[in-house]
């Protein structure tokens, strides 16, 4: 491995969370994760960044994305999620992206800087591809370490919408009758039912009505914060 700098501490998350880049988004990501109590290890080229976020993360080392053998060593192979941060270098990207993923990572997250590098870094095997801004790493941060089960998409700033399967606290009761909004501050926006006649057939989009009487096997289309939604779907 090329010489590194190592900073170790104690972390008792369960959630292992990879960053490779330091500029500016992927520094605002490694604040906000650390801010969140989460183990993060942080590989980038340059030795003043890794010295100046040491600090922030369990493991930081200086090291070549591009090089798979840094990044096996470095921990990343052992990764729940990697967030491949780099700014310009296109090819570096794309090659941290195929080396997270040959060393088994589960959800690899990375920056784009155009529509065609992002094509790309779907084909090479990305999970999720971004263009984000600074404002945007506080979002990724919570996106990253939440333990919902839920696929959520954020609306607005700690604003989610997610579709979920019908909580067993909502089978064969109405809105109303669970009183869904005062008991577990989410919006139900509509639902998504089985065609009776066609079970095969697509799901039949509904905007549901207080009275409106939820089935078992209904899909929910629904609006709220993370944890409301990630607490809803597992009433």
């Amino acid at each position: 491995m090329t010489d590194g700098i190592c900073n170790e501490i104690g972390f008792t998350m369960a959630k292992r969370i990879g960053i490779i880049g330091s500029g500016r988004f992927g520094e605002a990501l490694v604040q906000a994760l650390a801010s969140q109590g989460s183990e993060v290890v942080l590989l980038d080229t340059d030795r003043r960044k890794i010295q100046e976020l040491s600090e922030y993360v369990a493991k930081a080392v200086e090291g070549d994305a591009t090089n798979i053998h840094a990044l096996e060593e470095a921990g990343f192979g052992t990764c729940e999620t990697v967030v491949v941060a780099i700014g310009e270098n296109v090819e570096g990207s794309i090659m941290a992206t195929v080396n997270c993923k040959d060393l088994g990572v589960r959800t690899v997250v990375a920056k784009a800087s155009t529509e065609v590098h992002g094509r790309v870094l779907r084909r090479v095997g990305a999970d999720v591809v971004i263009f984000p801004n600074r404002d945007r790493a506080q979002r990724l941060a919570r996106s990253l370490v939440t333990t919902s089960q839920v696929d959520l998409f954020e609306i607005a700033d700690g604003l989610c919408a997610a579709e979920i399967s019908t909580p067993e606290c909502l089978v064969d009761k109405t809105l109303v009758d669970a009183d869904v909004r005062q008991n577990y501050d989410i919006t139900v926006l509509a639902l998504r039912r089985l065609n009776d006649l066609d079970p095969a057939a697509p799901r039949q989009l509904i905007i549901p009505t207080g009275t409106t009487l939820i089935r078992s096997d209904d899909r929910l289309i629904v609006c709220g914060t993370s944890e409301k939604i990630d607490a809803f779907a597992q009433t």
